[in-house]
């Protein structure tokens, strides 16, 4: 088992979630349960898959969720892409914040081809 706090990818996937949590205040009411509410979940999925992640037993287990958080970075992209086009988001905003998933992105993937590697 791993400590996932020691994890620079999860750290800063915490602080994509913090960042996006604050901004997404800002949306309008009526997505509160709609864009706003999924947008929270696949944000906060990435560092909670890294987090159970390093909380399994074997390398196979702990790459799967890194996997299934590499797929919550693909979906907040897009749904930072669609609050942007619909002018929920400021296209400046909408940027930062794809470069940032965009590096977790590569880290995750990083990671995977680390661990998946060790059990060759």
């Amino acid at each position: 088992m791993r400590d996932y706090k020691k994890l620079q990818v999860w750290e800063k996937s915490h602080q994509l979630t913090l960042e996006l949590y604050k901004e997404l205040k800002d949306f309008p009411k009526e997505e509160l349960f709609g864009l706003t509410s999924q947008m929270k979940r696949s944000s906060s999925s990435i560092p909670t898959n890294i987090a159970e992640g390093a909380g399994r037993n074997s390398n196979k287990d702990f790459a799967r969720f890194l996997a299934i958080a590499y797929g919550s970075t693909n979906e907040l992209e897009y749904q930072i892409i669609l609050s942007a086009d619909l002018l929920f988001l400021e296209k400046s905003k909408s940027e930062t914040f794809i470069d940032k998933i965009q590096e977790i992105r590569k880290m995750l993937h990083g990671l995977i081809i680390k661990i998946n590697n060790a059990d060759s």
